[in-house]
């Protein structure tokens, strides 16, 4: 269960990675160029952090049930 909360905070912490890259890009301090690349990077992050957390969970349940 541990390793599931450290994920949690992992994405908690990715998404607002993305928060400020957008803040970054809306106020012109990085160009659309910059933005798309490390946004792109950081939002796969985001989607195998949370299907991390899903597999994690599901084969939590599926072993209690065992």
């Amino acid at each position: 269960m541990d390793f599931v909360h450290k994920l949690a905070i992992a994405q908690k912490e990715c998404a607002e990675t993305n928060y400020w890259l957008e803040l970054l890009k809306e106020t012109n301090f990085i160009n659309e160029i910059e933005f798309k690349s490390i946004n792109d990077n950081a939002t796969e992050i985001l989607k195998m952090i949370r299907s991390s957390i899903l597999t994690t969970k599901a084969n939590m349940n599926s072993s209690k049930n065992s």
